[in-house]
This record gives C-alpha cells, structure tokens and sequence, in this order.
C-alpha cells in the first residue's frame, strides 16, 4: 500500500501519500464546502484540485472496466492515450463531460494523484512499478 501517514484528509491535518513510482510525496485533503467539492493536492508549492466527486465516478468506472488499467499519466495540455485512467478522467464521454481538474493549466495528472488516494481508501489496487502502473478497481 501506498499511504505515507494518515491525517484526517482535511486542510490543516492532510493525508500524505506517494506518486505511483513511489518516487514524490505529496499532501491532499478534502474541501467538501468549495464549490464545486473538490479534491486539495499539493505537490511542493504546486496545488492542484480536483472535483470530489473524482473518487466517486473513477471507482464506478473502475469496476465496470472489470480488469486492470493503465494510469497514463500526463500533463494538461499533453495527449493522452484511449483505454487509461488519464484519458477518461479528461474525456468528454465521462460523468463531467471532460476534465475533473478544477484549475486550468493545472487539469492533469489525474491518475498520477488521484489513484494513490483511491488506493488508500481502499477503493483500488494500484501497482507501484517504476513506470507504467495499472489500477483496477476493488
């Protein structure tokens, strides 16, 4: 498992969690009264978010997918390629109708820091290679 230390996932007292490759730590919390929800990480004096409801629709789709898939990690801006948890999580046949990512320019890297927080809740497995990690929802 991925988890570093257990906070309460909330600002102030965050969850600290590590990149896949296991190669970056970085914090991330909830803030449940944005607007919309929204998922907190910071990653140096890099902050990113995402919707909440992330957590939610990725472990649904998860399961349906029904076996592993590959993370395909990427920036905003980069392609991504058919068939990864990146692509879908920016696509436009997903439940948001594209990106989960709540700051422009800062949209991507879904699968890079939202799959460790789904792996801590116990909603996944994730595989920590040095590249090339897959998911699959539990």
């Amino acid at each position: 498992m991925n988890r570093v230390t257990y906070g309460m996932g909330v600002a102030g007292d965050p969850w600290i969690l590590k990149t896949p490759p296991q190669t970056s730590e970085f914090e991330v919390w909830k803030d449940e009264a944005a607007d919309p929800p929204a998922l907190i990480v910071q990653v140096g004096k890099t902050r990113l978010s995402y919707q909440l409801r992330a957590i939610d629709d990725a472990h649904a789709m998860l399961k349906a997918h029904g076996d592993w898939m590959p993370l395909g990690n990427a920036d905003e801006g980069k392609p991504t390629k058919e068939g990864t948890l990146e692509h879908w999580a920016r696509n436009a046949d997903n439940p948001v109708g594209g990106y989960y990512g709540l700051r422009k320019g800062y949209r991507g890297r879904f699968a890079n820091y939202v799959a460790p927080v789904m792996e801590m809740l116990g909603l996944v497995e994730l595989e920590h290679n040095a590249r090339n990690n897959r998911v699959r929802g539990l």
